[in-house]
């Protein structure tokens, strides 16, 4: 079974050891490994992603050993797979302002178009907390009240509601280095709302507007801890326009028509697992 680990703490020695050297004593072949210090932050990160021999060892058992490594070296580890359970990927849907995104993917899931199910909905201003009560998923607002988020929090949300795949369906807030770690390895899914590597920033309508672009887009890719969206992308969606039209007519477009059918496709391609990461890329998964 493929599992992923990720440990994340304050930078020290000899924090990769002993992980590395359980999972291997019990026969798990490493396919994937990856370590980093942040020195700006002081945090050590790490992922590795194994075969594990579930006929040797449970995941449950396997867990329980992390946790007491993780309780002797001050890491926060956690285990993930995503074959682990027989039910539908569980979302967590991070937004801001903006309801159509998130109101695309809800739809699907009740439509049977996307298999997943959203049992959670968090937000850092709460314009789409009245979607979440429409469609029975939690909601939490995670903000202090000027839009400012509390990362933390939404950690302990993402273990609670046990998640599998964090969305961040327009969600205008940078993850920490040290969220994107603990959920590495292709579980973090952004929608931009523009074309990368080309228009990247806030405002990538204005920034193609400004270059006299025709066609306009969107792009769903995996975040990566430090590293630019190039490699990781998994879906794009375009359209194009007349010269002459007007910013806000190409706006309105994108954001109602375009933003949330790609979304939507991103999504489904990693659900039903046609895609995935390794080592920062984007591979073409094996169907069953």
């Amino acid at each position: 079974m493929q599992v992923i680990i990720t440990a994340v703490g304050p930078d020290n020695r000899g924090l990769a050891d002993p992980i590395v050297h359980y999972v291997t004593n019990v026969g798990a072949n490493i396919g994937e490994i990856q370590m980093y210090d942040h020195d700006s932050e002081k945090i050590f990160a790490m992922l590795l992603r194994v075969d594990w021999p579930v006929e040797v060892e449970s995941i449950a058992d396997l867990r329980k050993h992390m946790r007491e490594i993780g309780r002797l070296k001050n890491l926060s580890i956690r285990i993930w797979s995503p074959v682990e359970h027989d039910r539908p990927p569980r979302l967590a849907i991070c937004t801001t302002y903006r309801s159509e995104p998130p109101l695309a993917l809800l739809r699907a899931i009740r439509d049977g178009r996307l298999r997943a199910t959203v049992p959670l909905m968090v937000g850092n201003r709460p314009a789409c907390r009245g979607l979440a009560e429409q469609f029975g998923c939690d909601w939490h607002s995670i903000d202090d009240g000027s839009g400012n988020p509390d990362n933390e929090r939404m950690v302990e949300l993402f273990d609670q509601y046990e998640v599998d795949y964090i969305i961040l369906a327009r969600y205008m807030r940078v993850l920490p280095a040290a969220t994107c770690w603990r959920f590495a390895g292709g579980r973090i899914v952004n929608l931009h709302h523009g074309l990368l590597p080309s228009f990247p920033g806030p405002r990538p309508y204005e920034d193609a507007f400004g270059h006299h672009m025709l066609t306009y887009g969107a792009t769903i890719h995996f975040i990566v801890p430090e590293l630019d969206a190039g490699n990781q992308i998994i879906h794009q969606g375009t359209f194009t326009v007349p010269p002459g039209t007007p910013l806000e007519e190409i706006k309105l477009r994108g954001q109602t028509d375009n933003e949330p059918a790609c979304l939507f496709e991103g999504v489904r391609r990693v659900v039903d697992r046609e895609v995935a990461l390794r080592f920062h890329r984007i591979v073409r998964v094996n169907q069953p």
